[in-house]
């Protein structure tokens, strides 16, 4: 079955550093281009980071400088490096995918894990 599992989270605090991955695995053959989503508790969810097939990179201003998206091709996996975290990245991180599998192109969501920073 195909699917994007995110890890990596964890209760950290602030100012420390988390890596989250976001593994493809099943029948995806490439990651393509990646999102990194976070939702606080009681807000909306909102694009933090973001990866596109050519290799740009875009990210939102709460976390310019602190934050880096990458993506590792041999391992099928992309990376959100968090460092200098703040309590107001605590939440949930999602990494949202465009896929291949055989020669089609699908958007995936992975399941989340939880970033908790404490102060």
């Amino acid at each position: 079955q195909a699917q994007l599992t995110e890890s990596g989270g964890g209760l950290v605090q602030a100012g420390g550093s988390l890596r989250l991955s976001c593994a493809a695995s099943g029948s995806i053959s490439s990651i393509n281009a990646v999102d990194w989503y976070h939702q606080a508790p009681g807000k909306y969810r909102e694009l933090v980071a973001a990866l596109s097939s050519g290799g740009i990179t875009n990210y939102a201003d709460s976390v310019k400088g602190r934050f880096t998206i990458s993506r590792d091709n041999a391992k099928n996996t992309v990376y959100l490096q968090m460092n200098s975290l703040k309590a107001e990245d605590t939440g949930v991180y999602q990494c949202n995918g465009v896929v291949t599998i055989a020669t089609r192109t699908y958007s995936y969501w992975g399941q989340g894990t939880q970033v908790t920073v404490s102060s």
